[in-house]
């Protein structure tokens, strides 16, 4: 219950982080944006997708097991 507790108060404690956000809104918004931007959206994307395709994978892993 004591780690419970404790990696809930971790969770929820975190502290915002607004790394690089003024630099790509810097690229963003000079004339030649319209390429930058599509490369920023599909590195966006595709960073976005790991996370997932992991969790999916452990999931698939217990469920798996489990059934076992």
């Amino acid at each position: 219950m004591k780690k419970f507790l404790i990696i809930f108060f971790l969770i929820l404690n975190f502290t915002e982080v607004y790394s690089q956000c003024s630099m790509c809104r810097a690229v963003l918004e000079s004339e030649d944006a319209l390429e930058t931007a599509k490369g920023i959206n599909d590195g966006i994307v595709y960073l976005m997708t790991i996370p997932y395709i992991l969790v999916g994978l452990v999931g698939f892993f217990v469920y798996k097991q489990l059934r076992k």
